[in-house]
């Protein structure tokens, strides 16, 4: 019974809405606008590197790191970032700063990268996040950025080849859920 009396509901109010949004005016047409890009616009997020914000940037300091501009970003946030990132990953060991991940970076220096938010594009190498010996040239739809995050983060100096800590470099998604399109804009159709 409840059923039926919200599926009347729904019905009078669509027939409510079909009423008043119909008119027989037909002397006011105007056709469709464009947006409208008038006013003051403010930049709320910045994630040139999926994860990044969200790991690494705590509460207190969200709304500075997302409206600092890149080129200061290293200087306000790596010390901060080392931190968080020798708190989460024992591989990163305070005592031993020359730990390091895969790439040869140690916390200092892997934190210094990750600091600045951007998505770097190499014009000369493969388009890549990272493929193993490339880093940080591109991105590609295909590339399992938030494996290679946890990788770099939780695999230690060997990497995926012999992780420190295998169960941390994966969070276990292999593929998207639909094919990627083979012609522009690329992207799977939704669902």
């Amino acid at each position: 019974m409840k059923f039926n009396n919200i599926k009347l509901f729904a019905v009078a109010i669509l027939a409510s809405m079909t009423a008043i949004n119909c008119s027989d005016d037909d002397d006011n047409v105007t056709g469709p606008t464009g947006p409208n890009f008038t006013g003051t616009y403010i930049q709320e997020d910045q994630m040139g590197r999926p994860a990044i914000n969200t790991v690494f940037v705590n509460d207190g300091m969200k709304d500075a790191f997302n409206t600092t501009i890149p080129s200061n970003m290293g200087a306000m946030f790596q010390s901060a970032f080392q931190t968080k990132l020798e708190t989460l990953s024992p591989a990163y060991d305070p005592a031993n700063p020359d730990d390091a991940n895969a790439l040869g970076f140690t916390a200092a220096q892997f934190t210094g990268v990750l600091a600045t938010d951007v998505l770097t594009v190499s014009l000369d190498d493969p388009t890549t996040f990272f493929d193993g010996t490339n880093i940080l040239t591109g991105r590609n739809l295909t590339d399992d950025v938030i494996d290679v995050e946890l990788i770099l983060i939780f695999g230690g100096e060997e990497g995926l080849s012999n992780p420190e800590f295998p169960g941390l470099v994966s969070d276990n998604v292999a593929s998207n859920d639909k094919e990627f399109l083979t012609s522009f804009p690329y992207l799977a159709s939704p669902w």
